[in-house]
């Protein structure tokens, strides 16, 4: 989908109740009860939780109002603070406060600093806060009360948990930039479509893990009203994936992918790429490896086709496999070609990646890891004008290769990524939470799945198998859009293991075990059975 300024949303939102008859006041009340429903899921056992949600007094405080009713209705006891005088209140917020108050829910109203500091002694001992002070129009740097509740809020002890409603109080939606200070939540859940500022580099600190909430506005509204080229990767933006396969196809109609990866001491890059490759839907696989890494690498997988090649006496792969046209051969009938995951970098391996890249008007070819390291300082040799090329460089991997700093490549992810795609004619991958895929067409998208368990070595091996996978099945698709699914995947594969293994003892290989999974619930998303 879109993301949305904050003058685009208000459109959105305008449209929803003239055009399609959905009143504001059932758009706030399905934002709230959607809020209400991810702390309940988030967070087990909410009857046992101390729960604070803090209101302003405009429609930001509205839908805390709402989520904390709904709350309530579940078993839990929320207090409210309201940090305005009741009678402030308008339009749709007033409406909710009457139905909190009607309720018999707590309510705290808290007018200046002597009240707050006289009423926060229950704030200090929560599980949850909700923070539902400032929405999207907030403009210029908070002040006085505020800025005391938002400095006491992020000074909260450890154990508590910030959930923002729609957008981190303090935050300036269409930039990212605080406004002198912010909320610094650990989740946000927006409304119908992310703002730009929740997925800056400035803005990424406040929001924590973002989520949409759906409310009622329809898709098709938010795709003509939102006027930029960045756009926020989910499962609808990947439907055309979600088709069954015809009844009569056989292994042949799936494409085949050749992966080079491997040396000696690093075989299990090449297994995860590979087994990745299969389960995200190859017909066929062949690794490509040093020849001393090759029994290893084809007894764990059976499933996957292998092809020695000459190695040097570091057991890395060499020129020598150029010769003849030795690599040429092993190009025929390949639908997709992935190099780099753990070949190293030796030199000559090295000039062997350079001379593979050269080749890529022939093969959609995809870059990791160490055929990244190949074109340090060499950036100028990546572009082809004719012939587009897939790389999905870490941060550390971008840094090497622009020549620069991690903290400035995080510092302007999305803008690093665009520009890099257009200097290469790359579809660019900036790896990381919220990976940046960016055409060389200045085609953005973020995406939305993933989580902290998957920084762990093999994770980016696994995406490159995935990659690859699709690359060659959907060798005639729009290529894009298939890498674009390829990291949604990933990221949700890695969403379902992190739930049932916890994040720290994520593996990559759990990555792969999750793959069949997340197909299940991206199909169901899509509306599949």
């Amino acid at each position: 989908m879109k993301i949305l300024t904050a003058s685009e949303m208000r459109e959105v939102d305008h449209l929803t109740t003239e055009r399609y008859g959905i009143p504001s006041l059932t758009l706030m009340e399905n934002a709230g009860k959607g809020v209400a429903k991810f702390i309940r899921e988030r967070f087990p056992s909410i009857l046992r939780r101390r729960i604070v949600v803090l209101c302003g007094k405009g429609s930001n405080g509205g839908d805390g109002l709402v989520t904390a009713r709904h709350l309530l209705d579940a078993g839990a006891k929320p207090a409210v603070y309201l940090f305005a005088a009741p009678d402030e209140l308008g339009g749709d917020a007033a409406a909710n406060l009457q139905r909190w108050q009607s309720s018999s829910g707590d309510l705290h109203v808290v007018r200046d600093s002597g009240q707050w500091t006289a009423s926060k002694i229950g704030f200090g001992s929560s599980d949850v806060i909700v923070d539902a002070l400032l929405g999207t129009g907030a403009r210029g740097p908070v002040e006085g009360l505020l800025r005391r509740v938002i400095d006491d809020v992020n000074r909260r002890p450890a154990g508590s948990s910030v959930v923002s409603v729609d957008i981190p109080s303090g935050l300036f939606a269409d930039a990212g930039a605080s406004l002198g200070e912010a909320i610094r939540a650990d989740y946000t859940v927006t409304f119908t479509a992310p703002k730009p500022g929740l997925v800056s580099s400035d803005g990424r600190p406040f929001t924590g893990r973002l989520f949409v909430q759906h409310i009622g506005s329809p898709r098709e509204l938010v795709e003509k009203v939102g006027q930029g080229n960045v756009r926020w990767l989910e499962a609808h933006d990947c439907e055309d994936f979600a088709l069954p396969r015809k009844p009569g196809s056989n292994k042949g109609d799936y494409g085949h992918a050749l992966i080079v990866a491997g040396s000696v001491g690093k075989s299990g890059a090449a297994v995860l790429a590979s087994w990745a490759a299969l389960r995200a839907g190859a017909g066929l696989v062949s690794v490509a490896t040093p020849a001393p890494v090759l029994p290893v690498i084809a007894a764990h997988t059976p499933e996957i086709m292998t092809e020695p090649l000459a190695a040097t006496d570091a057991g890395t792969v060499s020129t020598r496999c150029l010769k003849d046209h030795r690599f040429d051969h092993l190009l025929e009938r390949k639908n997709a070609l992935a190099i780099g995951p753990g070949l190293s970098t030796h030199p000559e391996t090295q000039e062997f990646v350079r001379s593979v890249v050269s080749m890529r008007s022939r093969i959609r070819i995809i870059l990791d890891a160490d055929a990244l390291n190949a074109f340090a300082g060499r950036t100028a040799e990546l572009k082809d004008p004719k012939s587009a090329i897939a790389m999905t460089p870490h941060p550390g991997e971008m840094a090497r290769l622009l020549g620069c700093a991690v903290e400035a490549v995080q510092a302007q992810r999305i803008e690093t990524a665009r520009k890099a795609a257009a200097d290469w004619n790359a579809h660019l991958i900036l790896k990381g939470y919220q990976t940046v895929i960016a055409a060389p067409n200045g085609r953005i998208w973020v995406n939305s799945t993933g989580n902290p368990g998957m920084a762990t070595g093999g994770a980016g091996d696994v995406l490159t198998g995935i990659l690859a996978g699709l690359t060659s099945e959907y060798a005639e698709h729009d290529w894009p859009s298939v890498l674009c699914f390829g990291v949604y995947l990933h990221g949700l594969a890695g969403d379902i293991a992190a739930a049932e293994v916890g994040e720290a003892p994520l593996m990559a290989s759990d990555l792969v075990r999750a793959i069949p999974r997340a197909y299940q619930q991206f199909y169901a998303e899509c509306g599949r059975a």
